[in-house]
């Protein structure tokens, strides 16, 4: 074995501001002569950067780490190591409850990662520095994104100071921490110039950016990123109904490249509920908002994620958030059912709802969607729009994105047409519609 290689695989679990994190820090290895692997089995030393936001996505975090634990013991590799989400969830105790990993990062020790891996440490060590005194990336550190992709995420800012009663965030990320203009803006333009199409914003409340900081807001910051990279697209996800401005909405009507497309997770639409998740707005007002953004930014798409089985939802409560989807009609729509932990405020809530009843009211959600959308993308047939192409999957066939379609959570736009590059925004007439993806041709 040469104890000199250098090779390193890394899983990447979770949301898209995880994805940055897993970016970063193969950054950090990549300048420090670590070559990133597609196989485990090549692997010197082996990465999982893990989620717990939900029950089902620790699940998963274990499974990985038990999966890739078997390189250890039988192939190459040296060191296993575990960061982000789960360690910081769980603290001390996973050491004992997963001897087979070397060691424990949490989300305030992604910089020590090339530490950890480089030198000797003792077997099972936990980093866990307090996520408050994470410090918001800067504009220059290295970043490694995957060769053959055509957008990237940009997260600007960390934390969440909100206090829902569902939501373990605020205590793995810390309080709300924005990154610096300047910073968010060297960074776009290192990642426009690695050939990148399309910049995705994201943070836990992407609309709140700047209000901690005393700079300007997200409506700012939108309009000097799309000033400094017209030719790039660019979007931001995960925005709250509490914090977004309606300068945002003005912002992103006046800039051609700025998608149309506005992803506000509402939770749920009955007044009760929305109080017991510390939602701190109604029904109303979210048509309202709703409204004002299809008035102000013409052909918008809206997106929204909401849960079922939230401890005291009743039938009544439910039909509400059945009646608001289907009057205010969605482009995209993410429905989630309620994951309980003995950590959640919610856990205390009376009136739990049956894991049984919170799938079954998830699935009348998505069966009202599906034809919701089918109905939706009708309007797109025979319309000439713009397609950022992502994939050639094979001879004559493309596959793409419109403005209105985020990367991973939406449908997509399937092109027949010959020799188009990778990376290249076409024209192209939809000749059909599916209930969430487009079919066209290359005009």
């Amino acid at each position: 074995m040469d104890v000199n290689a250098k090779n390193v695989f890394l899983v990447s679990l979770g949301c898209a501001r995880n994805q940055v994190d897993s970016e970063l820090m193969l950054g950090s290895l990549g300048a420090a002569g670590w070559e990133v692997v597609a196989d485990p089995e090549d692997a010197d030393a082996i990465v999982i950067n893990t989620c717990s936001f939900i029950e089902s996505a620790a699940d998963e975090s274990i499974e990985a780490i038990l999966e890739m634990a078997d390189h250890k013991a039988e192939g190459k590799c040296r060191k296993l190591v575990v960061t982000g989400c789960l360690p910081e969830r769980y603290r001390e105790q996973i050491s004992t409850e997963l001897p087979e990993v070397d060691a424990f990062l949490g989300t305030g020790a992604y910089a020590d990662i090339l530490k950890v891996i480089d030198e000797p440490i003792e077997k099972g060590m936990c980093l866990l520095p307090d996520p408050d005194l994470i410090r918001p990336q800067g504009g220059d550190s290295p970043r490694q994104l995957d060769a053959q992709t055509t957008m990237a995420y940009l997260k600007i800012a960390e934390g969440c100071s909100r206090h829902c009663t569902y939501c373990i965030i605020p205590k793995l990320r810390g309080k709300q921490k924005s990154r610096q203009p300047a910073d968010i803006l060297a960074e776009a333009g290192t990642l426009a110039a690695a050939g990148i199409k399309e910049i995705v914003l994201v943070a836990q409340d992407t609309t709140y950016y700047g209000q901690d900081i005393a700079v300007y807001g997200l409506d700012g910051l939108l309009a000097a990123l799309a000033d400094a990279h017209p030719e790039l697209w660019i979007r931001f996800l995960y925005g709250h109904p509490e914090s977004i401005q309606p300068e945002v909405l003005s912002t992103v009507a006046h800039f051609a490249n700025l998608c149309p497309y506005f992803d506000i997770p509402i939770q749920h639409a009955s007044d009760g509920i929305l109080k017991q998740m510390g939602r701190h707005y109604t029904a109303d007002d979210l048509l309202d908002l709703f409204d004002r953004i299809r008035r102000t930014v013409p052909g918008v798409a809206l997106r929204t994620t909401v849960i079922t089985g939230f401890p005291g939802e009743t039938d009544t409560d439910f039909d509400q958030l059945v009646d608001f989807v289907r009057r205010v009609r969605f482009d995209h729509l993410g429905v989630f059912t309620y994951s309980d932990s003995a950590d959640l405020p919610s856990h205390r809530l009376s009136g739990h709802v049956s894991s049984q009843t919170a799938r079954d009211r998830q699935d009348r959600l998505m069966a009202l969607q599906l034809d919701i959308s089918r109905e939706n993308n009708h309007r797109f047939l025979e319309t000439e729009v713009a397609v950022l192409v992502e994939e050639n999957p094979e001879t004559g066939v493309y596959i793409g994105r419109t403005m209105l379609q985020a990367p991973e959570v939406d449908g997509l736009t399937i092109l027949h047409a010959d020799n188009i590059e990778r990376g290249t925004i076409v024209r192209a007439r939809i000749t059909d519609t599916l209930e969430y993806d487009l079919i066209g041709k290359v005009s």
